[in-house]
């Protein structure tokens, strides 16, 4: 059986060797950026200058621990984002959001010059074959089950993350959505992010550089082009 965390923070330790002296990450959220963060903050108690954007409150709060320097309003584009995916496939085409991240994740990878993306050997799929992991989707509380409805008239079946109960960090909701296999990823993101009261959709395509996949061997780097 493999050893998914030990996997995970393969990936980590492999992404970490591409940042230097004097740039600005952003920085993502979840269980494999956990190890990444605790190897840059042991880098930069080592002397390592860099600043971090936080893509959520709680990766904001585990870099003051850490004591990696952070700002939140950067005027220039991140040199790298470091971040994880719920799935990730051949194309680079990711699912994110299962942190309740996305809407900040996106923002940070669209304003950086590149993506690597840690994930660990269950989370990489074969092109076209993203979708067993619910689809996240922000909406506005307002309206909200209209929302909902309009999504599913796409084909999904979807439900409010915690029943209504989880708030992301911009106060709103989550609805994880089931399409069943995204074949095209895209045209997807597009049907959804057309629909009023959607603020933003936990497909990324066209961002990710690169794939850090841990192994029980150590990582495989996927290079996107």
């Amino acid at each position: 059986m493999a050893d998914l965390e030990a996997e995970k923070k393969a990936a980590a330790l492999e992404a970490i060797k591409h940042v230097r002296n004097g740039m600005l990450l952003g920085i993502g959220t979840g269980s494999t950026v956990s190890y990444f963060m605790e190897a840059l903050a042991t880098k930069v108690s080592e002397g390592l200058k860099i600043t971090g954007v936080p893509t959520s409150k709680a990766t904001e709060l585990k870099s003051l621990e850490l004591g990696i320097p952070i700002t939140n309003n950067p005027t220039r584009k991140m040199d790298i984002t470091f971040d994880g995916a719920d799935e990730a496939d051949a194309n680079g085409d990711l699912i994110k959001g299962g942190g309740g991240a996305l809407l900040r994740e996106k923002i940070i990878a669209f304003n950086s010059n590149e993506m690597y993306v840690m994930v660990d050997g269950s989370k990489l799929k074969a092109a076209g074959e993203l979708g067993d992991f619910p689809l996240p989707v922000e909406v506005i509380p307002f309206l909200e089950d209209r929302t909902k409805l309009n999504i599913e008239n796409l084909g999904a079946s979807c439900s409010f993350r915690s029943g209504k109960r989880f708030i992301t960090d911009n106060g709103n909701y989550i609805l994880d959505c089931k399409f069943g296999k995204i074949e095209d990823p895209k045209l997807l993101e597009s049907q959804v992010k057309d629909i009023p009261g959607i603020v933003e959709v936990g497909l990324f395509c066209g961002y990710a550089n690169k794939i850090f996949e841990g192994t029980s061997v150590g990582c495989r780097v996927h290079e996107i082009k």
